[in-house]
């Protein structure tokens, strides 16, 4: 396959992606910024190379620094994950001049659906159904007013690079829209490199419905069924679940077979996702083209058992897709909560500080992604994401009911957590009966709805963890002092803790 990968990324995808990597004997490469130097995937990667200061336009997102890190390893092959470089055509290009593998869709690709306003353009002429709104960028402020009383409050305002929420503001009358203009550009910017921003029409009510679909580059596409993504916080998902309990049989294979209908159009290859908005009439729009990883693939991975990764890989080999429609079938419910370091009693506010003790939860149907610690500090200069919880249950009910159970298992001190709202969505009777759309959080979380069950076993719990650890960071610093490795291995390689 490949002899060795460097991730362009940081947190629980880069571990993520690692450990694909190792169970397809591939070495690894990390990069870090200088808040990332104890990060969990330089530790788990089989080098590490800095790329600069905390900042992710002087680090991750810096092509140069990356490529440099990339010769600098003789790495053959780069991974960018999600977000930062991901859905920059620039980085694919990067890769092709210096002959290493991008593991993603094509420059050519990426520049056609990455960029929104393109892709919208194309589909609008092939006669795919699109949320109405603009098809190019706006040029200024006076522009966004005038488009706005065309397309009629309320709108969106969205950035025409990369995705996840970020560079989106919700405008419901024309005295928002000079601020909602200025902060949309302006977080595009430092989250994509690119400040370009267009309008579309905000559907009230509406599902958030995304098609995972992997391709090849023979022409081959198939999807791998949809997820429910609708529980949001400022445009930005929270919870995923997979598959929708919106949709029927009929509806599940027209929107499959459209989503692959695009992909073939845009001779799509690698992993992406067709992303929808279904509204309360049952009527669904083509939204945009993530072309890229999404954070939400285990749910996927779950039901369909197919590992989203590693069929990456396959295909950035040059592999045709294993893979045909009619073999691919769903199992079973999962669902996954995104573990924020935000403050759900404070309008999900970040929260900053150290993580002073963690414990996950496991058992049978439970995935933990995760770049946590003890000890990391949580930086302000990325997304504050720092876990997905993901259970896995025969029926819809049944993954509800673990992922509760896991919920009540997992702690993270030192910080607070998005986990009390994930308690709180779990025990929602809206939720349970599958009620739902993208407004939930504004219309049913009330800060003061959920009360954390007994403080006293919370307590007695962090002390257990807080003793642990401290048992362990000694233990490891006696093994470094008897074995001669340096503590940057007894903590983060497994094979130097066996040596011990």
């Amino acid at each position: 396959m490949f002899r060795k990968v460097l991730i362009a990324n940081r947190g629980e995808i880069a571990v993520r992606i690692i450990r694909a990597c190792r169970e397809m004997g591939m070495k690894t490469v990390a990069v870090y910024s200088e808040i990332d130097r104890n990060a969990l995937h330089v530790r788990f990667a089989d080098e590490a190379y800095f790329i600069g200061p905390a900042p992710a336009k002087e680090s991750y997102l810096n092509i140069d620094k990356i490529m440099h890190a990339a010769a600098a390893a003789r790495a053959d092959a780069i991974h960018p994950g999600y977000g930062f470089l991901a859905e920059n055509p620039a980085l694919a290009e990067a890769c092709d001049t210096a002959g290493i593998t991008f593991i993603g869709p094509p420059a050519a690709a990426q520049r056609l659906m990455g960029e929104k306003t393109s892709s919208r353009r194309l589909l609008q002429q092939a006669g795919i159904p699109l949320v109405p709104g603009m098809v190019r960028g706006l040029q200024d402020e006076a522009e966004a007013f005038k488009m706005a009383e065309e397309i009629g409050y309320p709108v969106l305002i969205k950035a025409a690079a990369g995705g996840g929420g970020k560079g989106m503001r919700t405008v419901l009358s024309p005295e928002q829209l000079p601020d909602a203009y200025r902060a949309a550009k302006s977080e595009a910017a430092s989250s994509f490199g690119d400040d370009s921003i267009y309008l579309e029409k905000l559907i009230e009510g509406a599902r958030h419905i995304e098609i995972q679909l992997l391709g090849d580059y023979y022409g081959n596409v198939v999807h791998l069924g949809e997820r429910e993504c609708s529980i949001q916080r400022r445009n930005q998902k929270m919870i995923e679940e997979c598959p929708s309990p919106a949709l029927d049989d009929r509806l599940r294979e027209a929107m499959g077979d459209l989503a692959v209908r695009i992909a073939k159009m845009v001779r799509y290859s690698n992993a992406g996702t067709a992303e929808f908005l279904f509204d309360k009439h049952g009527k669904y729009y083509f939204l945009e083209m993530n072309a890229r990883l999404q954070v939400e693939h285990p749910v996927t991975e779950f039901v369909n058992g197919i590992d989203i990764v590693k069929e990456q890989f396959a295909v950035a080999a040059g592999q045709k897709l294993r893979l045909s429609q009619d073999r691919i079938f769903s199992k079973g419910w999962a669902i996954e909560c995104r573990i924020y370091a935000e403050d759900p009693y404070n309008h999900f506010l970040p929260s900053l500080g150290i993580v002073r003790a963690i414990q996950e939860p496991s058992g049978p149907g439970v995935r933990v992604e995760s770049g946590v610690f003890s000890g990391m500090v949580i930086p302000l200069h990325y997304d504050p994401l720092l876990s997905k919880l993901v259970v896995w249950g025969n029926t819809r009910r049944e993954a509800i009911d673990r992922m509760r159970r896991a919920l009540s298992e997992y702690y993270i001190l030192g910080v607070k957590t998005t986990i009390p709202f994930h308690q709180f969505v779990m025990n929602n009777d809206s939720f349970i009966q599958g009620r739902y759309d993208t407004s939930f959080e504004e219309k049913e979380w009330r800060e003061e709805a959920f009360e954390i069950e007994d403080l006293s076993s919370v307590a007695a719990l962090a002390a257990a963890v807080v003793a642990h650890t401290r048992r362990k960071r000694e233990a490891n610093a006696r093994c470094s002092e008897t074995s001669g490795l340096s503590p940057w291995k007894s903590l983060g390689r497994q094979y130097a803790l066996r040596r011990c």
